[in-house]
């Protein structure tokens, strides 16, 4: 270590004690672009049919000061460094973020960020946060969009796409990523999948290993007419093990292997919002928004026939759909008015509202996980039956001094429940994990 290292050291020392170790010049440069990075704020909210999908970021005045004091020390080549935190010009394929720090990437500074973050104890207790709520991790992800799947939590943060291990809250892999559209990453198999482009008749899927992040498939999607500009929820994998996409005025079923679209449904009330597949393989529940008058349609997959179409009685938007055993869950309403249903067999008629929806900006969406249904926002956290729809327990979500707290996109991964957090008036934002009773987490209520 030469003097400018030691002063540096010294300096990271003094900042955030740690054992004595050896430090480098990269060390300290990857450490402080991560101190800065986590000073981030939350999302916006969203406009009408689209959430936003981005926040701004900003310094600490001290972690400022220290980054001043070590651009002065070093070389050009470590500002720039410093300063590259989630660059475009990270490698697209998975890499585990203990090589990546090593080699001195941008991207390396992305996963070093996420891993110094990342708490191995066991968390940060969420006061009066529901189910002996821990803050395990501090991480800005983006809102519903935390799933589970091969022992793994995923979940999509600004430009990249991430892995977690449940046991720590470290994120242990990332692949640059930005969704175009409100979609969580869909886990099939060994593959997670995602939405890469949406935007006019063009759609492209990305898949990628579910351990590694490596990329392992690539495909371009036509779509029939336009997408729709109120998509939320675009992406379901089926019981047969194929891929459905709301393709403008179609939904497509993609086999995965190949890419190629096997079939289609033709739609007649204009393009698809939102897609769900029934977990029998049976049935098909497609969103429509047409000049404003949300409908909910039921096709019958195996003659690609409609069965039945219902519509809610006040014109509005809706998606964010998920089907189970006894029928189909979704969203109607925009910011704090979107609030959750479930439709016995997809029937809107008999509809009941779930939940109490959320504010501020925030969504309140359904998720299956555990073989339960999960509902989240600013006032209650729910998991219900997906069979009957019953709520099996509830628990109110805290605020802090009036500003309303946040848990949402929950998932279930050995027996206990993980879910995005957000509390603004004390600027933490993360992973939280929760021990919810047996019932919610697959221990009994209703089955999948």
């Amino acid at each position: 270590m030469n003097i400018t290292e030691r002063q540096l050291s010294d300096v990271l020392h003094r900042v955030t004690p740690e054992p004595p170790r050896g430090v480098t010049v990269e060390d300290v440069a990857i450490r402080l672009a991560n101190q800065a990075g986590q000073a981030k704020y939350p999302e916006p909210g969203r406009r009408r049919g689209r959430r936003s999908w981005g926040w701004g970021r900003a310094w600490a005045p001290a972690l400022a000061a220290a980054s001043v004091f070590v651009v002065a020390g070093v070389s050009a080549g470590i500002a720039v460094l410093a300063s590259s935190h989630h660059s475009p010009s990270s490698p697209a394929a998975g890499t585990s973020s203990s090589s990546l720090a090593s080699s001195g990437s941008s991207q390396a500074l992305s996963s070093s960020s996420a891993q110094t973050s990342a708490s191995t104890q066991p968390g940060a207790p969420i006061p009066d946060g529901p189910w002996s709520a821990a803050l395990i991790t501090r991480q800005i992800f983006v809102q519903d969009s935390l799933v589970s799947g091969n022992n793994s939590l995923y979940a999509i943060e600004a430009g990249f796409l991430d892995r977690i291990d449940p046991a720590t809250g470290n994120i242990v892999r990332t692949v640059p990523y930005s969704s175009p559209v409100p979609n969580p990453p869909v886990v099939m198999g060994n593959t997670v999948w995602v939405v890469s482009t949406y935007s006019g008749g063009t759609i492209v899927l990305h898949g990628y290993d579910a351990q590694t992040l490596a990329q392992v498939a690539s495909f371009m999607v036509p779509a029939i007419g336009q997408v729709s500009s109120t998509a939320q929820g675009v992406l379901a994998a089926g019981a047969d093990g194929r891929l459905y996409l709301a393709a403008g005025d179609t939904v497509a079923t993609v086999n995965p292997a190949t890419g190629q679209v096997v079939h289609r449904i033709f739609l007649t009330a204009g393009p698809a919002d939102s897609v769900a597949v029934s977990p029998d393989g049976s049935a098909l529940y497609v969103a429509t928004s047409l000049s404003g008058s949300f409908r909910l349609w039921t096709y019958d997959l195996a003659n690609g026939t409609a069965v039945a179409s219902y519509g809610l009685n006040a014109a509005d938007i809706g998606g964010n759909l998920v089907a189970t055993s006894g029928g189909v869950w979704g969203t109607s309403g925009i910011g704090m008015s979107e609030w959750v249903w479930f439709a016995p067999d997809g029937d809107l008629a008999r509809s009941t509202r779930i939940g109490q929806g959320a504010g501020a900006g925030l969504d309140s969406v359904p998720t299956v996980s555990g073989g339960t249904v999960w509902i989240g926002g600013s006032h209650t956290l729910t998991c219900a039956s997906p069979a009957t729809g019953q709520v099996l327990a509830s628990v109110p979500i805290p605020t802090d001094n009036g500003i309303v707290e946040y848990f949402g996109s929950a998932a279930v991964v050995g027996g206990r429940a993980y879910s995005y957090y957000q509390n603004p008036a004390a600027q933490r934002y993360g992973l939280a994990r929760m021990i919810p009773p047996a019932v919610c987490t697959g221990g009994g209520g209703g089955g999948s």
